[in-house]
């Protein structure tokens, strides 16, 4: 018997946000599915190091499987910068997942939240990611054959834009994370109706609540943390890994005809479409 593959054999990815948490775990599993991948990181060199190194090496052509890209992301030129630099890396670009983002972990009530705190939120959770996606757009656009199998109604490129449950229901206290987070669910649904018939299938993966590095603190609080767990119909929060496999699905040839969808990753927590 034969088994149903998630393969991605011959495609390029980059992953911004990949050195720690879910993107990590992402980047694992598009390596093992068989795809090239390009991550970035801005501080945490030495995981990223050592991801790289552990999903590296060189492919039959002598391709490099894995690479590390340093890169801060807080502008649209950040944006832009790095897909060129994936690009020089590995030659092309099938798939972008946009995973990086920052969330204070500290309650900020709007009457009391600073100016510098809103301001680096949405730089980062969303200027960045405007330079992304553009300068990815157009190097899919551009790529041999792109054209043809447009017409054919074939995929020539993904994008899956990591938002959260904070983006559909709101976040008190962290106004400027959810802002940002719901703008990405209306880039999504804005991008997949203007490139889906270019043959680039825009999706969206919203999580929940995810055992990360960002989330450890809160989860950990002896008060906070049982309350969370309290919200989720299934009792827990999910591990990284549980967030890359939708994302990794969203980018195989089994979800060509998905397009402009919200996937909630939440164990529940948010019932929403």
């Amino acid at each position: 018997m034969t088994g149903v593959s998630l393969a991605l054999d011959g495609k390029v990815a980059l992953i911004s946000g990949g050195s720690r948490g879910i993107g990590a775990e992402t980047v694992r599993l598009f390596s093992q599915a068989g795809a090239r991948v390009a991550f970035s990181y801005r501080r945490a060199r030495q995981q990223a190091e050592a991801l790289a190194a552990e999903r590296g090496g060189a492919d039959s052509r002598g391709a490099q499987r894995c690479v590390a890209i340093a890169q801060e992301l807080s502008t649209p030129a950040d944006g832009r910068a790095l897909v060129q630099k994936a690009v020089a890396a590995m030659g092309r670009l099938d798939i972008l997942v946009v995973n990086h983002g920052i969330w204070e972990a500290e309650d900020a009530p709007i009457a009391e939240m600073a100016e510098a705190q809103w301001r680096r939120t949405l730089a980062v959770n969303l200027e960045s990611v405007f330079g992304l996606v553009q300068s990815a757009v157009k190097q899919m656009e551009r790529q041999t054959g792109a054209e043809s199998r447009a017409r054919n109604g074939e995929p020539v490129g993904h994008i899956v834009l990591i938002s959260s449950t904070a983006g559909q229901r709101g976040e008190a206290y962290h106004a400027d994370y959810a802002v940002t987070k719901g703008a990405l669910i209306s880039l999504t649904k804005s991008l997949s109706s203007e490139l889906a018939a270019k043959g680039i299938r825009v999706n969206c993966v919203a999580p929940g609540w995810v055992a990360t590095d960002m989330s450890a603190a809160t989860l950990a609080d002896a008060a906070t943390g049982p309350k969370i767990a309290a919200t989720i119909p299934v009792g827990r929060v999910a591990s990284p890994r549980e967030i890359a496999g939708p994302v990794l699905f969203l980018c195989t040839p089994l979800a060509g005809f998905i397009c402009g969808e919200v996937l909630n990753v939440n164990g529940g927590a948010v019932l929403v479409g």
